[in-house]
Order: structure tokens, then C-alpha cells, then sequence
């Protein structure tokens, strides 16, 4: 089985008010076994500018050493020490050279983070504990240990195959560096832009026919606003240059409206939210949950009238394509405001509030909005997390994309990951007139075929006494605006002693497949374990299809004017399952 792992963010110390083991995972080198990149490759018209010359000195320097790890840039004391105890393990450097010639791999240390309190193992302290991400170029592989720097232990160390891990500020400058003097985008946009203009330009993309092509390499999309139109500037950081220009119809839209206190909220939010973790106890309902650094907002150990349910879920990747041929797209993160690679950030804190139906107070929702800072411009994105408890002991868990992004013919797919509680559970699927149970971790689309019992559920999670839940996709019925999810669902098998995503991911598949390749699949053997009374863990990638026509707007918003000012007018696109209890 694939093996995938952990988490990160760095802590800073600020004073606010106002607040209430070790595994190793084996990676196929199949796919690498004709690989021979050019680690010197490069732009031509980059290639004599001094930062570019001075990468290319560096990654020979690197090249050259015993241990051939490119460093992380401006390193602090502590990112250094988790840095040199990561790099003294031989686990950590497994794959640094082709096991055929000795010839080294390219590696670069893309991120040091201080752990977030959440992914920190019992019996560690929280401000000692570091997560150290590695990049493999030709394998197309991220390798993460968590280590730490006082006991000068490595706790972990994990390999994610066909996994790229978030850019760091110098390698988002190289995009936009190669970007701004790319010929073919100053003949694209009839001006040679600055890099102050590239908008998204930290945030992974794809692109078809291109080496780029379900993320084989690490492509990235700098883009660039003109009149109603974005161009993407498709740039390889494999091979340092860009592979392809794309335009995208983004639609009119007022002025750019600034969020003149987003600095004043991030403070608080890391402070309150990311660094803490908070509870809630209402209604019958108990839980903890958490801003990840991109894995949007975690609920952990969910219980309903003293029974365990969930033991976490979160909201793992947006993956936004906007061509069914071309393949481009971005493959988004959400979490924390600062110290975190997300490319759409929370925006506010978690919200807490009454779910009303019918005039009647039914239960209770929490929230959490993360926006792009310029939303509601073009490629600027709105999304929201959105858990609904329900008195009876139904549950929902939806998201939502509030436009308007990078163009009018988008399709997005959220990946939501849910860790259910137990260890004998059991998944079936509604058969037309009866329920199949699964016996091995698979995959299923909701489509046109698809059946459903009279009460609208597909698939049922339940123990061997029957407790459990029906599960309900998305097919319209919810009244919030969603048009049906048109869902891919995946059952897993838990393994407590392997990360699996219960830690904060990378981003984990493609911005563009069309099929079942999002990212989950990479948890199913190539032989599908036995999921028969086992912990399991559900995923559910929803897929909406964005629209501007008039009248029919979806994932979409608008700028208009009213009495002289310009206000918003959201077209959202919900998405999720509801669960509800078998004995209820």
C-alpha cells in the first residue's frame, strides 16, 4: 500500500486577549526507472539573471555533496538544528540517489514548520517538535519526518509517492521570475508584466500534453489579470521554465475591494484558532476542533450523547480544472493565515450559530470561511466548511465554493476525509432492493445510475450490532442552493499505526483529473485490503461544474452597484453528505 503521511506550520509567540512512530513507507521506482532528468535545465531567457545563476550554482553545490540536498533558504537557528537531524537519518535519505548508477537525485528541503499542537505525538513538546519536507524531483516524491530538535529524536519519517509538498517563498519567486520574462506570456498579454502582478503564483497546477500532466512535475500557475480574461502562465520547476500559456473568460467585476482589517483578524485567528485547539458541547454533541494549516477546519473525537462517532474529519483539497482537454487548473489548499502554504486562507474565526428549519431550532452549525484576499476579483476564491449537528443525531458535512476564481467553466472538486470511530464497522451500498456489502477498499461515482432507497441513501456504515449510519449524497434535497454532487466515494481501511491522513496532508492529487484519480485512490492497494469489521474512513469528492449564465449562476458571484457602491451577490454550490442514525 501506498504509505502517506503527517503535518506542520510554524508558531510565533504573540500576547492577545480575547482568546475563550516511527515507520518508513517503500516507494515503486517503476515509474522513475527511465527517468534521466536535466537538473541543469532552465528558461533561456532567465538563465542569465544573477537569482537564477545562483540557483543553478547552488543545486551543483548540492549535487556535489556526500548527502545531495539542496537546503532550505534563510533557515532560523531551530529550522536548521530539524534540518541537520533530519538529514542524519538514513530513513530521511532514502531516495536520494538512483539505486541502478549511484547517480544523485535532485532533492530540495521545500518547508520547516514548528508542529501544529494537534499533530504533535503524546509525550512531545509542542515548541520542540519540527516538520521537515523533502521534494524528490525525478521521483515525483515528498518525503516528511517530524523531529525533535531538544532530544535530537526523529519521531517520523513518511514518504508520499506522486505528492508535491507547498512552495516556499523562493521557489514562488522562481515562478514568478520565469513567468514575467517568459516570451510567449509578454507576447500573450502585449506587455511585459511585473511580478507583482502574477496572482496564485505559490499554488500547483497541470497541464495536458506537458510533463506537467497529472502533476508529474511540479508545475505551477502564475496568473495574470486583463480586462475579463486570466492568462495562466503554466511554469515547470522541474525543468524551470514554462511549458504553456492558457487563457481563461473570468466575467466583469467591480474595483478590487481590499480587506482593510485582514491583517487585524490573522493575528487573532492563528493565535485563537490555529495555535489552540477549542470545544464545543451542545446539544448532546461533543467535540474538538481545530484550524489545520491545509487541511481547512478538523473536527476530532465527535461523540453524540456519549457515544463516540467520528474520530476526525476535514476538508483535505479544493482541485479547481478549467479545461476538460487541456487540463489546467489549481490544485488548492485552506487552512491557517500565516506560517502555512494555503492558497486560500481562513478569513475568519470558526463560527458557531443555531441551524433553523422550518422556524424551528433543529440544531446547531459550525463554520468556517476562507477567502482569497481580493475576493470577489477573478482568481480569487471564497470557500466554506460547514459541519450541521442535528438534535436527533444526524450530521452533515458540506463545503461550498462562492466563486469566482480563474474562469467561467470550472469544475470543483473538494476532498473530504471522515475517520469514523470503531473498530468492527462494515460499508454497504444500496443495490436497488437490498443492501451489498463491501469486502474490500473501493471506489464508487454517484451518477444517473445510481440507485437509492425511498428515504434518498446510498451507502450505509454501520457495526456488527447494527449501530451506525445511513448516508445520504448530495442530490439537491438539502435546500441550500446545491444542484446534486455528483460524488466519488472511497472507503479505506484505518491503520492507527500509519498515518494515513489522520495528520495535516499535502496536497494530494491533481487539479485536473476527470476520473477517480483525486487522490484517495492512493490509499487502495493495487490488492484492495479487507475492510470487512474494521476502522474505516470515508471519502467523498463532490463534483460542481461552475456557471455564469444569467439566471443559472453557480459557484459564481457578481459585483454590482448600489447606491453608488459596489456589493456582492453569491451563487454557492454546497456540497456533502448527510448522516443519519440506523437506530434512529
Amino acid at each position: 500500500m501506498h504509505r502517506i503521511f503527517l503535518i506542520v506550520v510554524v508558531i510565533f509567540t504573540l500576547v492577545l486577549t480575547g482568546c475563550n512512530n516511527n515507520t518508513s513507507s517503500a516507494v515503486s521506482l517503476d515509474d522513475a526507472a527511465n527517468i534521466r532528468e536535466s537538473v541543469l535545465s532552465v528558461d533561456s531567457s532567465v538563465v542569465s539573471f544573477p537569482a537564477m545563476q545562483l540557483r543553478m550554482e547552488n543545486i551543483k553545490k548540492a549535487l556535489a555533496q556526500p548527502v545531495p540536498v539542496l537546503l532550505l533558504d534563510h533557515a532560523d537557528s531551530n529550522q536548521s538544528k530539524a534540518q541537520q537531524i533530519a538529514l542524519s537519518d538514513e530513513r530521511f535519505r532514502e531516495y536520494l540517489f538512483d539505486p541502478a548508477t549511484k547517480a544523485p537525485y535532485r532533492n530540495e528541503i521545500f518547508n520547516i514548520f514548528n508542529a501544529r499542537p494537534q499533530d504533535v505525538p503524546r509525550g512531545y513538546d509542542e515548541k520542540s517538535v519540527y516538520r521537515v519536507e523533502l521534494y524528490n524531483y525525478p521521483l515525483n516524491l515528498t518525503t516528511i519526518t517530524l523531529v525533535d530538535i531538544v532530544s535530537k529524536k526523529i519521531i517520523s519519517v513518511n514518504n508520499y509517492p506522486h505528492t508535491q509538498p507547498d512552495l516556499n517563498p523562493s521557489l514562488t519567486s522562481l515562478a514568478m521570475l520565469i513567468a514575467v520574462n517568459s516570451p510567449d506570456v509578454i507576447k500573450a498579454l502585449g506587455f511585459k508584466p511585473e511580478e507583482k502582478d502574477a496572482i496564485m503564483a505559490a499554488t500547483k497546477t497541470s497541464l495536458n500534453r506537458t510533463k506537467c500532466e497529472r502533476s508529474m512535475h511540479l508545475c505551477v500557475a502564475p496568473t495574470f489579470i486583463k480586462g475579463d480574461k486570466a492568462l495562466w502562465a503554466i511554469v515547470d520547476l522541474t525543468d524551470q521554465r514554462v511549458v504553456g500559456v492558457r487563457w481563461t473568460n473570468v466575467g466583469t467585476n467591480g474595483p478590487a475591494q481590499r480587506i482593510s482589517e485582514r491583517k487585524l483578524l490573522f493575528e487573532k485567528i492563528m493565535e485563537c484558532n490555529c495555535k489552540q485547539v477549542k470545544a464545543i458541547d451542545k446539544n448532546g454533541w461533543k467535540m474538538n476542533y481545530v484550524i489545520t494549516s491545509s487541511d481547512g477546519l478538523r473536527i476530532s473525537e465527535v461523540s453524540f450523547e456519549d457515544k463516540l462517532i467520528i474520530n476526525n474529519a476535514k476538508l483535505v483539497d479544493w482541485h479547481v480544472s478549467y479545461s476538460g482537454t487541456d487540463g489546467f487548473g489549481y490544485s488548492d489548499a485552506v487552512g491557517c493565515p500565516e506560517f502555512s502554504q494555503a492558497a486560500v486562507v481562513a478569513a475568519s474565526e470558526p463560527r458557531v450559530s443555531e441551524l433553523i428549519q422550518d422556524g424551528k431550532t433543529t440544531g446547531f452549525v459550525l463554520e468556517q470561511m476562507f477567502q482569497s484576499e481580493q475576493w470577489p476579483m477573478p482568481c480569487n476564491y471564497n470557500y466554506v466548511q460547514r459541519y450541521e449537528f442535528y438534535n436527533d443525531g444526524k450530521f452533515r458535512i458540506a463545503a461550498a465554493s462562492f466563486g469566482r476564481g480563474c474562469g467561467n467553466n470550472g469544475t470543483y472538486r473538494p476532498v473530504t476525509r471522515i475517520s469514523f470511530a470503531g473498530n468492527q464497522n462494515n460499508f454497504s451500498e444500496w443495490n436497488s432492493n437490498a443492501w451489498q456489502g463491501w469486502d474490500t477498499e473501493q471506489w464508487r461515482l454517484q451518477n444517473s445510475q445510481t440507485t437509492y432507497t425511498p428515504e434518498g441513501y446510498q451507502y450505509k456504515i454501520n457495526d456488527d450490532s447494527g449501530n451506525g449510519f445511513f448516508m445520504e449524497p448530495g442530490n439537491g434535497q438539502f435546500k441550500d442552493g446545491g444542484r446534486g454532487d455528483n460524488a466519488y466515494v472511497y472507503v479505506t481501511k484505518l491503520h492507527p499505526d500509519i498515518d494515513e491522513g489522520e495528520n495535516d496532508l499535502a496536497t494530494i492529487g491533481p487539479c485536473c483529473n476527470t476520473d477517480y484519480k483525486q487522490g484517495p485512490e492512493k490509499f487502495i492497494d493495487p490488492k484492495p485490503e479487507n475492510i470487512k469489521h474494521s476502522q474505516l474512513v470515508i471519502w467523498y469528492v463532490a463534483q460542481l461544474k461552475n456557471d455564469d449564465t444569467k439566471g443559472k449562476e453557480y459557484c459564481w458571484v457578481e459585483s454590482y452597484l448600489e447606491n453608488g457602491v459596489y456589493k456582492t451577490h453569491t451563487y454557492p454550490c454546497f456540497s456533502g453528505p448527510m448522516f443519519v442514525p440506523v437506530n434512529k
